[in-house]
C-alpha cells in the first residue's frame, strides 16, 4: 500500500489500503491526559469528524512496525499537547489490548513523512496539526512516538 507523500492535515483526503475508511478498528486511551477516543480506518475527513484515523500504508495494531493515527487537533486531540515522555498509551482492539509507553514528542514540516516509516519494534506515531490553537489549517505536525511495551490478548469467548 502506498504511504502519504505529506502527513495528514485537515485537508487531504486519504483512501485506507488496509481498511475501508470509518471501519471500526478500537479505541485508544492516554489516562495521564484524558484522552479516550475511537479509532477507524483511514484518514480522510469524514473518517477524521468521527474519530482518530487509522494512516494508510502504516501497520495496523499487532503487525510489525509503526502504527500511524492522526486526529484533528481541534477535536480529539488537543489534549496531547500536554504528553511527555513516559506516557502510557492503550490501544483496544477485538484482539486484545497493546500498551505503549511515549518515547518522544516533535514538531515537523508536513512533508516529514519519515516519521511514518517502519521500526523495527512495534512503534506509535500520532500526528495531529500545530499549533494546537490556531485559526485556518495550521502549517506544521505535531508528533507523539510510542514503543509497544505489553500486549494482552482478549478473553476468548465462552
Amino acid at each position: 500500500s502506498e504511504r502519504p507523500r505529506e502527513l495528514p492535515g485537515a485537508e487531504e483526503p486519504r483512501q485506507a489500503a488496509s481498511l475501508p475508511p470509518g471501519t471500526a478498528l478500537g479505541r485508544m486511551a492516554i489516562p495521564r491526559v484524558g484522552l479516550s477516543v475511537m479509532i477507524a480506518g483511514g484518514a480522510d475527513k469524514r473518517t477524521l469528524r468521527r474519530a482518530v484515523g487509522h494512516i494508510p500504508g502504516t501497520s495496523l495494531p499487532g503487525e510489525p512496525g509503526n502504527v500511524g493515527l492522526a486526529g484533528h487537533r481541534d477535536r480529539y486531540f488537543r489534549p496531547l499537547k500536554d504528553v511527555r515522555a513516559d506516557d502510557e498509551i492503550t490501544l483496544t482492539t477485538p484482539e486484545g489490548t497493546f500498551h505503549y509507553r511515549v518515547d518522544w514528542t516533535e514538531v515537523v514540516e508536513p512533508a516529514a513523512v519519515h516519521v511514518l516509516d517502519d521500526t523495527a519494534e512495534p512503534a506509535l506515531t500520532l500526528v495531529t496539526c500545530y499549533p494546537f490553537y490556531y485559526v485556518g489549517p495550521a502549517p506544521r505536525r505535531f508528533i507523539v512516538r510510542a514503543r509497544q511495551v505489553r500486549y494482552e490478548a482478549a478473553e476468548a469467548g465462552p
